[in-house]
């Protein structure tokens, strides 16, 4: 039953890959969690029972609550965010209501472990371009919003990865899994392999093959991001800044695949209409 501090699927599901998305808890328990062992794209595992220990964190920010069927775990949760200070919602019906709308969720055994701060690392070639900024993006976006990425020499990227617990990513090795598949690059693997294939992430995954692979003629976008991107490398000496950069970037890209395709933009005239 909705109620004035829960928030339905539809809603969350447009909030999804903004910016201004709220953190996402999923505080299922372990029980339930293992049963259905996915996550709503960005959400984080907390546990309920320690939200004492964990809501300070949260100051500032807004947070919606998700558990298996939006009962009283999650309104628990929430109602003690909301004492210590913090916005939160409930997903109305929780994990069960957003399997049931057919939207996406990201299976947890493809993420990497969590670091004592509870953050996914990754690590890939300094001096990022195309892919290695998609992809951080998609990340940030759909998967772990704390996400630490490390940019290190190509000779360095597997073994910097395995001393600091983290996933290698965008990289020429046999070894590596996250990334060039054939004619597919990394950022579409990350879309296939996190179940996140919805039509927006997947038009724009053809703007980022296109661009990362010159091909351009696989979307005519791809030589704007082709484009784009070759500039922000320019721009910016500091791999961190360039990723900050771009994700505004990323950012503008899915919400015109997601919003905009159908959008034209005509030059205003004063030419007097005919008869008028």
């Amino acid at each position: 039953m909705a109620t004035p501090t829960s928030i339905p699927v539809d809603k969350l599901a447009r909030l999804l890959g903004t910016p201004g998305c709220p953190v996402l808890l999923d505080v299922r328990t372990d029980e339930d969690f293992a049963a259905d062992p996915r996550l709503i794209p960005g959400a984080m595992r907390r546990p309920w029972g320690d939200v004492a220990a964990w809501a300070g964190a949260l100051f500032g920010r807004n947070a919606i609550v998700i558990c298996r069927r939006g009962q009283k775990l999650s309104h628990g949760v929430a109602a003690w965010l909301r004492q210590e200070g913090v916005p939160a919602e409930v997903l109305e019906g929780g994990t069960n209501a957003w399997y049931a709308a057919g939207l996406p969720m990201v299976p947890a055994d493809k993420l990497p472990a969590r670091d004592a701060l509870g953050r996914t690392v990754w690590v890939t070639r300094a001096r990022p371009k195309i892919d290695r900024i998609a992809c951080p993006w998609l990340i940030r976006r759909f998967v772990d919003p704390a996400a630490v990425f490390l940019f290190v020499p190509p000779s360095e990227v597997e073994a910097v990865a395995e001393g600091f617990g983290g996933a290698p990513f965008d990289i020429d090795s046999p070894e590596v899994f996250w990334s060039h598949r054939g004619e597919r690059c990394s950022f579409d693997v990350m879309v296939e392999e996190l179940t996140l294939g919805t039509e927006p992430l997947r038009r724009l995954a053809a703007i980022v093959r296109g661009a990362d692979t010159a091909r351009l003629d696989l979307a005519p976008e791809a030589a704007g991001l082709l484009a784009a991107s070759l500039g922000l490398s320019r721009m910016y000496a500091d791999d961190l800044a360039q990723l900050d950069a771009g994700m505004l970037l990323y950012d503008a890209f899915y919400r015109w695949c997601r919003d905009a395709t159908d959008e034209t933009h005509n030059w205003p005239t004063n030419k007097p209409k005919p008869g008028g």
